[in-house]
């Protein structure tokens, strides 16, 4: 055979063979990760061919579908009273994914997941009918923490301190999740992603801030737990006027007619005395302080709820000023409201802390369950000592102090209110802060709160925790007392 011509069959033939073998890469290896792609618009389209499955709230759907009247992609998403529930379902777009409860249940949601399949759908690849996800949302803890913030910037969540049960998540200000659904939402999208009050954000779940006073009941956690003091009477080593240690900085009460001087920890939560836990936290080092913080969550990389939610931040490498500071909750201590929410939930539960979650079941086309998500998987975080004590020192300040605005009738309330620093040299509207419990003794219903009001809109000397937080913290624990 001519050389020239052997040479271009030997060629043709490994492009040939290279040809077959990329065929076959593609198709036994890849073809999972590319059906899977979300730049894949067949996946899109095949996730919209039919109604998708609905998120539950107390029995009803807060989702649904409608049909398209154009297009390749037949339905698309819709959701009841939208901006009340965003903070719980997220959102599914055709044009923009899903996030939260669409995002992390989607296969299942879409009929995809290979739970809902029988063995030959498993086979044949066939979509099966779409399941549906139970929360744990109350519809009037829910509505009275939304209709409660109103046009506040903030957030709110409830949680049954005995079970972990998320009773009630908000964010404002919010969205309607029906309004970027479809493919032709684009406007709508770039409003929400230039609004400098970033609706999209979960500010319950995904946006730490400084707890400002809240923050003193882990501190007071702290000093009880490690025998800095051995009651929440006894008095306490803390001179007033407090100069921060090392420095020439005096650390100023909000009210300088309050018995701070020495104060016992049940009186330095009522008048939230500056000077006395950051004294405490001085003394007790930023290793004992941060030791407790992370019994209650702070430094948790993975809070899924199933939701993952941002880490609360207790800082390590500091001074001793700076650890003065921690303890009222300023320098770099972050927490959000979930977490929170969790501090008041431990306390109220006898030191123990159920895992928070929002979903209580997954469940398949015919309401059988896939997935249940059990309550009660609890912790130790304080002692039952500890946690009775600081319940009764937070019902102090709610009947006697700072937080009188959280009272209920007939209920048992405990709460903490804080007003935390924001900007450099506090230049911005400080946050105002309130985390509380309610228990109800005929009925044994009980609820932990917490509340955020980042902006409200007030004048600057009208931002406090129990002018802006604890009523919103108290209409929702009414409503969760009454269901």
């Amino acid at each position: 055979m001519n050389r020239t011509i052997r040479r271009a069959s030997v060629f043709c033939l490994l492009l040939v063979l290279a040809l077959l073998g990329r065929a076959t890469w593609v198709q036994a290896y890849q073809a999972r990760a590319l059906a899977d792609d979300d730049h894949n618009r067949r996946k899109t389209i095949a996730q919209y061919a039919q109604p998708l499955g609905d998120i539950i709230v107390a029995g009803s759907p807060v989702t649904g579908s409608k049909g398209t009247q154009a297009g390749d992609l037949a339905y698309k998403r819709t959701y009841t009273q939208g901006e009340l529930y965003a903070a719980v379902t997220g959102y599914s777009s055709q044009a923009y994914g899903a996030t939260q409860l669409e995002g992390i249940y989607s296969h299942v949601l879409d009929g995809t997941d290979d739970r809902l399949k029988n063995p030959l759908d498993v086979v044949t690849g066939k979509r099966a009918a779409p399941g549906g996800v139970l929360t744990t949302i109350d519809p009037d803890v829910q509505k009275a923490a939304y209709e409660a913030l109103g046009d506040d910037k903030g957030a709110a969540v409830a949680i049954d301190p005995r079970t972990g049960q998320i009773l009630g998540m908000v964010s404002t200000p919010s969205y309607d999740p029906s309004k970027i659904s479809g493919t032709s939402d684009g406007d709508t999208w770039k409003e929400l992603l230039s609004d400098p009050d970033k609706p999209l954000t979960n500010r319950a779940l995904r946006q730490p801030l400084a707890p400002g006073s809240t923050f003193k009941l882990v501190v007071a956690s702290a000093a009880l737990e490690n025998g800095l003091y051995s009651s929440v009477d006894e008095r306490t080593d803390s001179p007033d006027p407090y100069t921060l240690p090392g420095t020439s900085t005096v650390l100023k009460n909000e009210s300088a007619s309050a018995p701070c001087e020495n104060a016992t920890l049940r009186t330095a939560l009522q008048y939230s005395c500056n000077n006395v836990f950051a004294k405490v936290a001085a003394d007790l080092g930023e290793d004992k302080v941060r030791a407790m913080a992370e019994k209650f969550g702070f430094n948790t990389e993975k809070l899924d709820v199933p939701v993952r939610a941002s880490k609360s931040v207790y800082p390590s490498g500091m001074d001793k000023s700076s650890t003065a500071l921690t303890g009222i909750g300023q320098f770099e201590v972050t927490a959000t409201p979930m977490q929170m929410a969790m501090v008041s939930a431990a306390l109220a539960n006898g030191g123990e802390l159920a895992a928070p979650h929002m979903v209580s079941e997954v469940t398949d086309s015919d309401g059988n369950a896939l997935q249940k998500i059990a309550d009660g998987d609890t912790k130790r975080v304080v002692s039952a000592s500890t946690a009775e004590q600081l319940r009764s020192a937070m019902v102090t300040v709610v009947e006697q102090g700072t937080g009188t605005n959280a009272r209920i009738d007939g209920a048992e309330v405990g709460g903490k209110t804080g007003t935390a620093q924001n900007g450099v040299g506090n230049s911005n509207t400080p946050y105002a802060w309130f985390t509380s419990y309610a228990k109800d003794g005929s009925t044994g219903k009980e609820v932990a709160v917490a509340v955020v009001v980042e902006d409200s809109g007030s004048a600057r000397s009208e931002v406090s925790g129990n002018g802006l937080a604890a009523p919103i913290a108290q209409k929702m624990m009414k409503a969760a007392l009454n269901r």
